[in-house]
C-alpha cells in the first residue's frame, strides 16, 4: 500500500527542481532529480566493499554495520523520487554537502528524506564501533548498501568510468532519497 502524502505531485516536481538547483549552490558539480526505479542495488557491490575496501568493518557506515542490500531493496520501495548529484572529490565535504541536502528537505516537509554520499565515513579519526558520536552528519554510503553506483549513475545520464591508473581522479556521487 503507497502511503498518502499531504504534499501534492506538481508541489513535489517543483521542489525537487528547487532542491536540485540548491544541492548545485551547496557545492554539488550537478545534480538532477530521478525516479527512484532507477536507483540499482546489486549483492555484490556489498562485496566489493568486504573484498576490495581498506575501511571494511571500521566505521558504523561501512558492512557489516550499513544497511544490507536487501534492506535497501526494501526501502526503496518506499521512494519514488530523489537527487542523484556529481560531487567533489573531498570526502567530508561529500558527506557534509549529502546531510545538510538531506536536512533541508526534511524541513520543507519531506520527512522521509534520506541521504547516502559516497565512500566511508571518516569523521572521526578511529569509530568507537559502538554509537556514532555525530548521528545528525554520518550516513551510510551508496556502496556500503549495495547500490551499483555505475549503473545508476549512467542510467540517469551521468558519466562514470572505471579508473585504470591511480593518476586518474574518481568521479563521486551521492544519491538523496526524497519521497
Amino acid at each position: 500500500m503507497q502511503r498518502k502524502s499531504i504534499i501534492s505531485e506538481e508541489q513535489c516536481e517543483e521542489d525537487l527542481k528547487r532542491f536540485t538547483k540548491l544541492a548545485v549552490k551547496m557545492g554539488a558539480l550537478d545534480a538532477k532529480p530521478i525516479n527512484a526505479k532507477n536507483v540499482f542495488v546489486e549483492d555484490w557491490v556489498r562485496l566489493k566493499c568486504q573484498y576490495g575496501c581498506g575501511a571494511y568493518g571500521k566505521s558504523l557506515t561501512c558492512p557489516p554495520y550499513s544497511p544490507r542490500p536487501e534492506q535497501m531493496r526494501r526501502a526503496l520501495k518506499g521512494y519514488s523520487c530523489a537527487i542523484l548529484m556529481m560531487l567533489p572529490d573531498e570526502s567530508m565535504t561529500t558527506h557534509d554537502l549529502v546531510a545538510k541536502l538531506e536536512r533541508h528537505v526534511f524541513l520543507a516537509g519531506y520527512y522521509s528524506a534520506l541521504g547516502l554520499p559516497a565512500g566511508p565515513c571518516e569523521r572521526c579519526k578511529k569509530c568507537n564501533l559502538k554509537y556514532c558520536v555525530y548521528p545528525r552528519l554520518a550516513r551510510a554510503s551508496m556502496e556500503a548498501c549495495g547500490i551499483d553506483v555505475y549503473a545508476t549513475a549512467r542510467k540517469n545520464g551521468f558519466h562514470i568510468e572505471v579508473l585504470r591508473t591511480t593518476r586518474q581522479k574518481p568521479t563521486y556521487f551521492g544519491l538523496l532519497l526524497v519521497r
